[in-house]
């Protein structure tokens, strides 16, 4: 089994009750959930969707030297 980690922004909607999420290292990964904590593990059952189908398809999966945690 191989680990991998992603850089992950949640914000505020700026329209809406709630917050987006997405990681700027996989382009068209994102999520989202009324509170900070349903973001999160929407954007990890993103992630980890959006990895199957790069593997599926024998692309690499980007990563990220620099960890960012605010």
């Amino acid at each position: 089994m191989k680990f991998y980690s992603f850089e992950v922004v949640i914000e505020k909607e700026q329209d809406g009750p709630g917050y987006i999420a997405y990681s700027p290292t996989l382009p068209g990964c994102f999520s989202n959930g009324l509170t900070v904590e349903e973001a999160k593990r929407n954007i990890r059952l993103a992630i980890q969707q959006h990895l199957e189908v790069l593997q599926e398809r024998g692309e690499t999966i980007p990563q990220s030297e620099r960890l960012v945690h605010v």
